[in-house]
């Protein structure tokens, strides 16, 4: 391989996405910010609301995540959602910001993940012909596997969900019949007693 096309390759290689991926607990708003250096890249942004602090309680209703822009303009918004996922072109270099508002009386645990798509080509040293076809696939397959990464967190974030989920129904299913066979051993024992009253009562009337 020629130098043109070492130097082509690493240009593409060292542009790996930037990523930010989290899981924290909000009370009731927080708000993170992720740089975009490039005007074109491509910003993938997912959530999912794990769990929540209440045993008793699973939010249905979901969180807020505001999206804004470098001069504050707002790209995005989603309202009450419990998980989702969005990607858009980044028109203006700077800083975007993120933010989630908890409408719950309850402490939530959010998964976020941010991640940047930018390639790339230095091609200012590299002008065959022949290597553009191999850089364009190979480009394609880089954005290929970053899109799976994303993917896949999303996917383990709502596992994760999906677990706690079924821990805390199997948890209720298991108090709800332990509180209805101690009412069913109270109301027992409570009819005993009135029957062994009466009969004490109707003894002691026959007594007489």
């Amino acid at each position: 391989m020629s130098m043109k096309a070492t130097i082509l390759i690493l240009g593409l290689v060292w542009s790996f996405q930037a990523a930010l991926g989290i899981r924290f607990v909000i009370d009731r708003e927080e708000c993170f910010s992720h740089k975009a250096e490039y005007e074109g890249d491509t910003l993938h942004v997912s959530f999912v609301v794990i769990k929540s602090d209440s045993q008793w309680h699973f939010n249905e209703d979901g969180v807020d995540l505001v999206i804004h822009g470098p001069t504050g303009e707002q790209i995005h918004d989603f309202r009450e959602q419990i998980s989702a996922k969005h990607d858009f072109v980044v028109q203006k270099k700077g800083v975007y910001r993120f933010c989630f508002t908890n409408k719950s009386p309850y402490h939530e645990t959010i998964d976020f993940d941010v991640q940047l798509g930018h390639f790339a080509y230095y091609d200012q040293h590299a002008k065959d012909e022949h290597f553009t076809p191999l850089m364009e696939q190979i480009s394609k397959l880089e954005e290929a596997l970053y899109n799976i990464q994303f993917e896949q967190h999303w996917l383990e974030a709502q596992t994760d969900r999906q677990a706690i989920v079924n821990e805390n129904m199997s948890k209720r299913a298991v108090h709800k019949a332990l509180f209805e066979s101690l009412a069913l051993i109270g109301a027992s024992v409570l009819q005993v007693y009135l029957l062994r009253r009466l009969f004490e009562r109707k003894l002691g009337m026959s007594r007489v």
